[in-house]
């Protein structure tokens, strides 16, 4: 690394992979530890956190010491680069890590994780999960101790092998044991997880889910508990929301009527399989549906898996992971689903083309809520919202992003005005510009205006 590469770096500030310390200490290991558990970063010791570069008093071992106290109290042991770097008559020290293969990594048994600019602990849940990713598995591919097979029901086996065979049009000529041994439903002589999920013969107290209608959120019409197998639950879960959905007959000219229900039935089904795929199975809380005059709420339990942040979800920007991988992988051997990590857009695309306004997606402290409305989109909010989902400006994002370029420091209602478009309409396209990166805001609330980046 050379002064200028260290100048850039403290420059841009500390951040989820770069972190600044006067001295070594116990935190610099800890910041390492959380760097080696998510994307990798560096430690620079000898800058405050104002970025002012003060330098360290280092002898010719110093650094090996650190080095060492960092392997000693660390396991998996990390070792760190080093960098020792002279700039403005005074000796900075880099520290730097990758991405450890095999995760997680602690210090002094406890596991750290990198979230924006500080660390943060992990919880027992986070931990599983980190080591279930980094051994390509999932919690629900492991054997269930409390359930055997007289647990599942083997007419829902065969129900399945059927809708297997036509999905892929093949023929299963072995029995049903064997094909889940085959899939790997069933590993070494052992329910999974995941098998008893999919199977269950009667009730399965892990997959509890509530649905409601509600005139108010105190009054409740009608309800409906589920504590079967989730494919029974599917099938449950769309029916009970079909009854109390409005629908209208549309007069085509065919034989027959057109059915529109007040909301698009297939956002309906990606949002219930979403639910039933990817929700955590460990957390004691349940799955809940609850229908409202205006909208309908799908909450589920476990948090964004696999470090997906919400502005990635918003966004579309990201790998797909499924937290139970077995789960996943049944449902798309019979086409129920077809792509991993698609469904999200592909809400938003069906609600699209439907005429009603995107989904809503709530990040709870112990969950994840989607909330699909019935509003319609009207038709300039319709071409915001395509250009959107395909990463493209409309021609109004356009002129205001042309507009910001050749006019420095303008506020909002000042675009306006000098674009003869409603304000509302400029405002929307300005936290579209923003949230793309293309402009940025400065100065202060009263003086401050956008630019073009």
């Amino acid at each position: 690394m050379t002064e200028h590469d260290l100048n850039k770096i403290i420059l841009n500030g500390e951040s989820e992979t770069v972190e600044f310390k006067l001295s070594f200490n116990k935190t610099v290991i800890e910041t390492l530890v959380a760097f080696s558990n998510t994307k990798g970063g560096k430690v620079i010791i000898g800058v405050k956190n104002d970025k002012t570069i003060v330098g360290v008093t280092i002898s010719d071992e110093t650094v090996q010491k650190w080095v060492n106290e960092i392997k000693q109290n660390t396991e998996p042991n990390i070792i760190p680069d080093t960098d020792i770097i002279e700039t403005d008559n005074n000796q900075v020290v880099v520290l730097s890590v990758v991405e450890y293969p095999i995760k997680p990594v602690n210090f002094r048994n406890k596991y750290y994780k990198r979230v924006s600019n500080s660390n943060h602990i992990m919880s027992l849940t986070e931990v599983a999960n980190k080591h279930l990713q980094t051994i390509n598995s999932s919690w629900d591919y492991y054997p269930d101790p409390n359930h055997n097979f007289e647990h599942i029901s083997f007419e829902k086996v065969e129900k399945y092998i059927k809708e297997y065979e036509k999905w892929n049009d093949t023929t299963v000529d072995y029995g049903a044991v064997h094909f889940l041994e085959k899939q790997e439903f069933i590993r070494n002589g052992k329910l999974t997880f995941g098998a008893y999920i999919l199977f269950a013969r009667d009730i399965c107290v892990v997959s509890d889910l509530q649905l409601g209608r509600f005139k108010s959120p105190t009054k409740i019409i009608d309800n409906l508990n589920l504590d079967t197998d989730i494919f029974t639950e599917l099938d449950e879960i769309l029916a009970f929301i079909k009854k109390h959905l409005m629908v209208e007959f549309i007069i085509t000219g065919n034989a027959q009527r057109e059915e529109r229900y007040d909301y698009p039935l297939d956002a309906i089904r990606e949002i219930v399989i979403n639910m039933l795929v990817h929700r955590d199975y460990r957390e004691s809380s349940g799955s809940i549906v609850k229908i409202y005059d205006d909208r309908i709420e799908f909450y589920n339990p476990g948090s964004l898996f696999g470090g997906l942040t919400y502005d990635d979800l918003l966004k579309f920007n990201y790998q797909p992971q499924a937290r139970n991988k077995m789960l996943a992988k049944a449902f798309k051997l019979i086409g129920k689903v077809e792509k991993y990590g698609s469904g999200i857009k592909r809400i938003h695309t069906i609600c699209k083309n439907y005429g009603i306004i995107p989904p809503k997606i709530n990040i709870k402290e112990t969950g994840f809520e989607v909330v699909l409305f019935k509003e319609k989109l009207n038709d300039e909010l319709n071409d915001e919202l395509n250009d959107e989902l395909n990463d493209e400006l409309n021609d109004g994002q356009k002129k205001v992003l042309n507009f910001i370029k050749n006019n420095k420091n303008k506020m909002a209602k000042d675009i306006s005005e000098q674009l003869n478009m409603p304000f509302g309409t400029v405002d929307r396209h300005i936290r579209f510009l923003l949230k793309q990166k293309l402009i940025i805001r400065k100065g202060s609330k009263k003086t401050g205006g956008y630019y073009a980046l």
